[in-house]
């Protein structure tokens, strides 16, 4: 189970590992807690009759959206139905809009979480980091503090009501955003001369802290091709002539051919580093 803020982050994060498992017989299920309502159109070529006079269209499109990387991922899928939060800027920055996501109280947020925890029963499952899986914190991302919500069983069950507890067996952070890192690595560091990349990406690379936490590599190149399937799907949010494809796959593949993740909790023997997310499972 991937537990992600928004429809696009299952396909800009694990994509590539995502559909390895998929095609291998692993279920995987994508929970999107918000509807990404206050997103912009982040693709300059994206056109849509209307949506210049009705903004809300937003919703629709992003779920349409979802509803075709869902099925070239070839996972399940569900919204917990929360309300973006979207990117408040300024300094200082504005508060955040009344019924968003982010102000959403921990006990809230974890209920529709946890009843699907407990119906899919997931093996293995995947979250973000403190700072939400992206370079610098965003609202609308899961907050830390729900965390522990899906860690496991307690002694005394409040959410009973819910199902019955089910024990996650691996929790890991994603160590990754806009897709794997391989494309970012594939503009500084190969031999081949292709400045115009190595300048779209400066600055994207993995900070050595983060290189640290590291636990897990799951190589998945074969399957570049998916994410990047995907990832066009979400045709608001993906410029299909942005810099992050003007990497070839087979250049990824030379110098970063996986997706990366910390190991956070596991209540099975496993053996750092890691190769597979079901290490310790099979």
């Amino acid at each position: 189970m991937h537990v992600h803020a928004h429809p696009d982050d299952e396909s800009s994060k694990g994509a590539a590992s995502t559909a390895k498992y998929v095609a291998e017989g692993v279920d995987v299920h994508v929970v999107t807690c918000t509807g990404g309502e206050r997103g912009s159109i982040l693709n300059p070529q994206f056109k849509h009759p209307g949506i210049e006079d009705n903004p809300e269209l937003i919703t629709e499109i992003r779920r349409e959206e979802m509803d075709r990387a869902r099925e070239i991922l070839g996972v399940t899928q569900d919204w917990l139905g929360f309300v973006d939060s979207g990117w408040p800027e300024g300094d200082p920055k504005p508060p955040l809009p009344e019924g968003c996501f982010g102000l959403v109280s921990v006990e809230d947020a974890a209920e529709p979480l946890v009843r699907l925890i407990r119906s899919f029963k997931p093996h293995v499952l995947t979250t973000y980091d403190e700072n939400g899986g992206v370079p610098a914190p965003r609202p609308h991302h899961v907050p830390p503090d729900q965390r522990p919500c899906v860690r496991g069983r307690s002694r005394s069950d409040p959410l009973s009501r819910l199902g019955e507890p089910w024990q996650v067996s691996k929790l890991y952070y994603h160590l990754g955003w806009l897709g794997p890192h391989g494309s970012h690595r594939a503009g500084h560091g190969t031999s081949r001369s292709r400045e115009p990349v190595r300048g779209a990406v400066q600055g994207l690379e993995r900070k050595p802290e983060d290189e640290a936490r590291l636990t897990t590599r799951v190589e998945c190149a074969e399957y570049f091709p998916v994410r990047d399937a995907a990832l066009l799907a979400h045709a608001t949010q993906i410029d299909p002539e942005g810099w992050f494809f003007a990497v070839p796959h087979e250049v990824q593949a030379e110098a970063w051919p996986t997706e990366d993740y910390q190991l956070v909790d596991s209540k099975v023997e496993t053996s750092i580093p890691e190769t597979d997310l079901f290490a310790g499972l099979r």
